[in-house]
């Protein structure tokens, strides 16, 4: 075998151990994983009323969820052992908006969606916190 037969050989291999070994970690450029604020997400919400495609997520943990909560959110608990498991059950295909207390969890949780290739999520920055303080309604 010649030197360049040699060569493009080798080069072919490694190609081919690259694209195996980042094969699983190619982030989808198509996705929209990004922070809004909280007025951007209080528009979402009223655009996507009677959208059955569209979720809210609630991170906190049950008790601070019980405190108040933006309408119709659900609760998944970000310091659940099953946390990224529960989320990974969810239809990657729906559009989500994620908010905590103050934006740190969801924050994570918005991270790992987009780990997870879910194609559309959102995380309301300054959480419910922030929310309030804007005068936005909750509910308990």
């Amino acid at each position: 075998m010649s030197l360049k037969n040699f060569m493009v050989l080798a080069l072919s291999a490694l190609l081919v151990i690259g694209v195996a070994l980042t094969g699983g970690c190619v982030l989808d450029e198509t996705a929209t994983i990004e922070d809004i604020t909280p007025q951007e997400a209080f528009t979402l919400i009223q655009n996507n009323q009677n959208n059955p495609d569209f979720v809210i997520i609630d991170v906190r943990t049950p008790e601070e969820f019980a405190d108040g909560y933006i309408e119709n959110a659900s609760n998944i608990d970000f310091y659940s052992a099953t946390f990224r498991d529960e989320l990974n059950n969810l239809d990657k295909n729906k559009t989500y908006l994620t908010y905590c207390r103050s934006g740190g969890r969801s924050r994570n949780a918005l991270d790992t969606m987009g780990e997870l290739n879910f194609r559309e999520a959102y995380n309301i920055l300054g959480g419910i916190n922030q929310w309030k303080t804007e005068g936005l309604p909750t509910v308990k």
